[in-house]
């Protein structure tokens, strides 16, 4: 059953590795005025679990992702990474947006290095390491083709690999899947399930889908309409591995039915025995 509770989830150290405490966070609008995007935010997630954020469109979620990543800074409240504030961008982030972004003059095997060019270390001593991330997603024998040679779902899987090439130890992935038709959606989902279970990474992901945040998630944060604030932060209890079969259990359809409930204002409570 269902449990609306961070402890259910806390890792064993009781550290967690990233750790959002009373965060704000406000935009300054071209007319002068400001938007208050996410309201006293307090999130914390532990070493390797798998988080998915769902709320209403414009509620905060992806800026919630940029403040982790150190994209942008809060406005109030503190962001930590492994206890350490973040102020900028860090090594131990890999970030996977909705869209691949992949340079259309490079291979796939260029586009997944890149980041260790950007980093000023050796690629030779990541190539490796990047045929076998290749592999890892399926794209065997298409290291040498161009973005242009490539469905849009193989060219996020470049995406994912470019992410993970330089082994960072949290995934932030912002809506990954959001632009791919249903079936290779759910093939990706599949995908990134087997990588989070043999990379053991963290990893905290944006989605629409609240079938598919329950289906990969140990947790679901559930955000309010802007400004974006925590409503619910609710442990998934389902057995893993999991698979397409999972969604036909009665607990996921539980799981689903409270987001929604949640969502739109209707949650009373466990009422779904």
């Amino acid at each position: 059953m269902p449990v609306v509770a961070t402890e259910a989830c806390r890792a064993a150290d009781g550290l967690p590795l990233v750790s959002l405490h009373g965060v704000s966070k406000r935009f300054v609008t071209r007319g002068g005025g400001d938007v208050l995007a996410l309201q006293h935010v307090t999130v914390d997630v532990f070493r390797d679990q798998f988080v998915s954020l769902v709320g209403p469109s414009g509620c905060g979620k992806s800026t919630l992702m940029k403040l982790v990543g150190g994209l942008t800074p809060a406005s109030e409240g503190e962001v930590r990474l492994a206890g350490e504030l973040v102020k900028r961008s860090s090594r131990m982030i890999g970030m996977v947006f909705q869209r691949p972004i992949l340079l259309p003059w490079r291979s796939v095997l260029d586009n997944v290095l890149f980041p260790i060019e950007m980093l000023g270390w050796q690629t030779r001593q990541y190539r490796e390491e990047a045929m076998r991330l290749i592999d890892l997603v399926g794209l065997h024998g298409f290291e040498n083709a161009r973005p242009n040679e490539l469905s849009g779902g193989m060219q996020q899987r470049v995406s994912i690999c470019r992410a993970l090439v330089y082994d960072p130890q949290v995934m932030l992935m912002d809506e990954p899947f959001g632009a791919l038709d249903a079936m290779t959606r759910e093939d990706l989902s599949m995908e990134i399930l087997r990588i989070w279970t043999e990379k053991k990474k963290t990893i905290v992901f944006v989605t629409h889908s609240i079938p598919e945040a329950v289906l990969l998630s140990d947790r679901v944060i559930v955000m309010t309409a802007r400004p974006g604030q925590v409503v619910m932060d609710l442990a998934i209890d389902l057995a893993r591995p999991r698979s397409l079969t999972t969604e036909s259990l009665p607990a996921f359809s539980a799981y689903v039915q409270t987001i929604r409930d949640v969502i739109s204002g209707k949650y009373k409570g466990a009422s779904w025995q």
